[in-house]
């Protein structure tokens, strides 16, 4: 009997201490080149095994293979993660010393749990419900929304960071996990969204509601602008701002913006320049109805800061980096809260777009609901 797809590379991503440990014991392929080496045929190997897994489908969705592949690096990187905080050891010393110096970084270390838990969780939903002719284009868009901002905040990050003068060749594997969420993105997109059953009575009436009459549009719309604020404040901060207000806040209450490692300052540069604007677009999908993109857009957005403010946040707290830097302690909860904002209020407008969608709809045509009709 043929296991279900899903149990497959479950157990296919359990290889991965294994293949890690084995690796660790070698010598000859702790040098920098053959760890670029053996990393390629690695990845190699696992898509060969889901190929041969597959085999028996009729027809498999080419973003199988990306869930699938991407599921072994996610346990690679819970092991990191729990080596660097000690919970186990003898896996990862190889790949730090002569692979990838910054994976033991406080933000990597929060990034890798969130690649080996929300991430690997995502893959194996994903899985499960592609074979099961189930959609998992929400899903996808959730995860390509968080795997984008990670990449974008740690590549240019281990380059203009304290690691850029260290890079391995093995930092160069990172180019494929960079681009394929991008072409992963870019299908998910073109795909036809599920939409729940709404009468054009509903749509109608939603849509002639203005922002005022909708408290939690409005709540949301107020959220959003303080987020916007919050963003180019932060903006302002890691450009060396020489206002009193910004050199008081990197020095009293975020000193972590500050670290050399490169990933907080990158980290508030996307925000500026990429956050900042979306903020801005979906502050007027709120306002006007017929807003369709908002129902996706929404879901990459509470991805992307979800993922990019748990790294922020737990780096900012963890005992990697340096007291220095750390959230000063009487500080720590007006920073805390403004950060789990920061990450909240993406996800909140989601779950409004998901849940109640009827507003964001395309606007029914002049004479097309029920009452219009009875009228005529």
């Amino acid at each position: 009997m043929i296991p279900p797809v899903e149990v497959s590379v479950f157990l296919i991503s359990l290889l991965a201490p294994g293949v890690l440990y084995t690796l660790n014991n070698i010598p000859a392929l702790q040098e920098p080149l053959p760890i670029l080496g053996m990393g390629m045929v690695i990845l190699g190997s696992v898509l060969f095994v889901l190929l041969v897994t597959v085999q028996h489908k009729n027809q498999v969705d080419p973003l199988f293979y990306v869930f699938a592949e991407f599921s072994f690096t996610c346990m690679v990187g819970l092991i990191n993660a729990l080596e660097q905080d000690g919970f186990i050891s003898g896996f990862m010393g190889f790949y730090l010393k002569m692979g990838e110096p910054h994976l033991s970084s406080a933000y990597a270390v929060m990034m890798s749990y969130w690649e080996g838990i929300v991430h690997f969780v995502l893959f194996q939903t994903i899985i499960h419900r592609m074979f099961k002719g189930k959609s998992y284009r929400s899903l996808g868009l959730l995860w390509a929304g968080s795997s984008i901002a990670h990449q974008i905040v740690l590549i240019p990050g281990v380059v203009i960071g304290k690691y850029g003068s260290n890079i391995r060749p093995a930092f160069w594997r990172n180019v494929p996990f960079f681009v394929v969420p991008f072409w992963a993105a870019s299908l998910l997109f073109t795909r036809p969204r599920e939409m729940p059953v709404i009468t054009a009575d509903k749509v109608a009436e939603e849509q002639k509601k203005g922002l005022l009459s909708r408290p939690v549009d409005l709540l949301l719309s107020l959220l959003l602008m303080g987020a916007m604020a919050f963003s180019v404040f932060r903006g302002f901060v890691v450009l060396d701002c020489p206002l009193d207000t910004c050199f008081t806040y990197i020095y009293q209450y975020e000193p972590y913006l500050k670290d050399p490692v490169g990933f907080p300052r990158v980290t508030m540069l996307v925000y500026f320049f990429y956050a900042l604007p979306l903020l801005a677009v979906l502050v007027y999908g709120l306002k006007t109805p017929g807003c369709s993109w908002m129902l996706d857009w929404t879901i990459f957005f509470a991805g992307a800061m979800a993922q990019s403010q748990w790294c922020h946040i737990g780096a900012s707290l963890h005992s990697r980096t340096p007291y220095t830097y750390r959230v000063p302690v009487d500080k720590r909860w007006p920073v805390i809260t403004l950060n789990v904002l920061l990450a909240a209020v993406p996800i909140l407008l989601a779950l409004r777009c998901y849940t109640n969608p009827a507003f964001f709809m395309k606007p029914v045509p002049k004479g097309q609901t029920s009452d219009e009709k009875k009228k005529d």
